[in-house]
């Protein structure tokens, strides 16, 4: 025998593929294999497939004797093709689709009845299957009509759910319990709910009455936004220059800033004498209304005047020098 290396390539390459492919060929089709596959194929009609799908689990007694293999629509019924391995069919065995998980997955429970043998050609009829009941239109429903629920009948409700899921896992018990608690807080809270659907109709109904209001508030709302949107360049622009004029003003300050400061200072002593004489002021003022008055009454008179004004800033009296008058 020839050693290995010596042997023709092409003949062992040929060979490694095939068994590959043999092998591929072998994983896709384990179910058929002998010793590790095989198993009988049965079928059953249900009125609707309640969201089933292939290699969905088939159990009995919730273990697991095989999977789906097939769902085929027969006129007005579904059919559902199930491959089952180590496991004795009655032929009066009866198949309900039921739910594995929250998440909706579906599995295929099988009761064996009957003293002979269920016979793979002849399908268990629909009068001997059932359909799960869906959930999540019936709670769609429920919240459409929350205003109206009648708590007792709600209960009953989901009575019926827990005897429908009775056989089912953990997860859905788990479930089903968390429901149970929802129905009896719905129940306790009852006219507390039918107290805020109350109030909620009384708001559309303001709402509807308010309707032109609300909707003439919107077009008026709608014009606003769209002049602010029409002046929206010169409101930039005038952003633009605002921050401008100030970044001018900073500098002008500090470029003059050695000049404003003996001005400011100059202007604060000038500041301080007004307030120092503002008693002074407040009286020097009346009293110089009646000085000018009676002066302009002296002007109007004759055709030429001369005067001397005397202690302008506090006429307290008129002596004389304080004015004549002469032709």
């Amino acid at each position: 025998m020839k050693p290995f290396r010596e042997m023709n390539k092409t003949v062992i390459g040929a060979a490694g593929i095939a068994l590959i492919v043999l092998l591929l060929t072998a994983s896709f089709l384990t179910d058929r294999l002998p010793v590790i596959g095989g198993g009988t194929v049965y079928a059953a009609d249900f009125t609707e497939a309640a969201g089933l799908q292939n290699r969905d689990e088939v159990r009995v007694a919730g273990v697991k004797v095989g999977k789906v293999v097939g769902i085929e629509l027969d006129r007005d019924h579904v059919v559902v093709k199930m491959r089952i391995k180590g496991v004795r069919l009655g032929d009066l065995t009866r198949a309900s689709i039921r739910i594995k998980t929250v998440l909706g997955r579906k599995y295929v429970a099988l009761e064996p009845d009957g003293a002979g043998q269920l016979d793979p050609d002849t399908h268990i009829p629909v009068a001997r299957t059932k359909a799960p009941f869906d959930v999540s239109p019936a709670f769609q429903e429920l919240a459409r009509t929350v205003g109206q629920v009648d708590t007792t009948q709600l209960a009953a409700s989901f009575t019926v759910l827990a005897d429908t899921f009775r056989n089912t896992t953990g997860e859905v018990r788990a479930s089903l319990e968390g429901l149970s608690r929802l129905s009896q807080t719905i129940a306790s809270r009852d006219a507390k709910l039918r107290e805020l659907l109350q109030r909620a109709e009384g708001v559309t109904d303001v709402l509807a009455e308010r309707d032109e209001d609300l909707v003439a508030f919107m077009q008026q709302a709608d014009l606003v936004l769209r002049e602010v949107q029409a002046r929206r360049d010169a409101i930039h622009r005038l952003l633009t220059t605002t921050a401008e004029l100030s970044q001018e003003l900073t500098a002008l300050v500090r470029e003059n800033r050695a000049d404003l400061a003996p001005a400011l200072k100059s202007l604060r002593n000038v500041v301080a004498v007004l307030k120092k004489n503002q008693a002074n002021l407040d009286l020097a003022l009346p009293r110089m209304a009646t000085f000018v008055r009676l002066f302009a009454n002296n002007l109007g008179n004759g055709r030429w005047f001369d005067t001397y004004v005397w202690n302008l800033t506090n006429p307290s009296g008129f002596g004389p020098g304080t004015y004549g008058d002469g032709s």
